[in-house]
């Protein structure tokens, strides 16, 4: 029977069982990684260079794109390494840093998109104050105060899952290190302190679900009450991406973690690890800049330029 300190490797769960198929596979989540490169590449670069973005609700955006590269950087490309050359190991310190980061960046895009309805219900219901409550110094803060938040929530949760003592196989059934089937491998009595852990923190989320949604039932209260389809207009163009990202982040997420055990199976858990780590990530992009003008425009003008500066 193994324990913690004579394991120094962890066994990932393969995407696929022929060589063929992980081939595809690989080719599949390279096309996948490099769409979220750009398309979160260009959303940052346009933000950034683009002087009528710089406002509250393009900062946020900004850090939120920041946030995409880092969480699907964390789990795609040592699916890629491991679909190519056909291994399924990760090292205990690799583990651990997968773990990490990928925490880091999830929990810092859930406090960041609450941070954003709220920058959303400033600006429609009280426009008056927007300039005193989002000017730059809040903005900062607040975005400071996200990714804060994930380096203690991921901290917290990586040393709480990785001081158990191990007792079982080494083989971690997904194709990252996820908390949940880390406590899989630990001893049965050893790991209710992460389980505590867990459920506060599942609590935390679902408070700032509540919040978001108390934020967006406001807004639309807000929006009905304006006199001008021009205003609905611009008020559902900057909420609905926003609340469409909240959607597909949420629901994958939930569902991914809270489904009932009698359901679960290898391939389904497999799959939507797939959706909730690599799915909104690579759709946050469109879904920002489909209903965007200032998006639309920013990203036509830095085409632009990027092509005539080609010799």
């Amino acid at each position: 029977m193994p324990n913690s300190s004579s394991i120094s490797e962890f066994l990932l769960l393969p995407l696929a069982d022929t060589r063929q198929l992980q081939l595809l596979h690989f080719w599949l989540l390279l096309g996948i990684y490099l769409a979220a490169l750009l398309g979160n590449g260009l959303i940052s670069t346009a933000i950034a260079c683009d002087q009528r973005l710089h406002t509250p609700m393009y900062f946020f955006l900004l850090n939120l794109a920041l946030l995409d590269l880092g969480s699907i950087s964390t789990t795609l490309p040592k699916a890629m390494a491991n679909a190519l050359w056909d291994t399924r190991a990760i090292s205990y310190a690799g583990c651990a840093a997968q773990l990490f980061f990928f925490v880091f960046f999830i929990s810092a895009e859930f406090s960041l998109l609450t941070i954003m309805s709220y920058d959303r219900y400033v600006a429609i219901c009280k426009p008056l104050h927007y300039g005193t409550l989002m000017d730059s110094r809040a903005c900062a803060t607040m975005a400071a105060a996200a990714w804060g938040t994930g380096i203690l929530y991921s901290l917290l949760h990586t040393a709480s899952t990785f001081s158990l003592p191990l007792c079982h196989e080494n083989v971690v059934n997904q194709f990252f290190c996820e908390i949940p089937q880390i406590l899989k491998l630990s001893c049965s009595a050893s790991y209710l302190r992460e389980v505590v852990f867990l459920i506060f923190s599942i609590s935390l989320c679902f408070g700032c679900f509540v919040f978001i949604v108390v934020s967006y039932v406001q807004i639309f209260l807000a929006v009905l009450r304006m006199p001008s389809e021009q205003g609905w207009h611009k008020a559902f163009s900057t909420c609905l991406p926003h609340l469409a990202v909240v959607s597909l982040f949420v629901s994958t997420a939930f569902f991914a973690h809270l489904k009932p055990p009698s359901i679960s199976s290898p391939l389904l858990d497999l799959t939507l690890a797939l959706l909730y780590s690599v799915l909104p990530p690579t759709l946050n992009p469109v879904i920002y800049s489909m209903r965007n003008r200032e998006i639309k425009h920013a990203l036509r003008k830095l085409l632009q330029y990027a092509l005539f500066q080609v010799p």
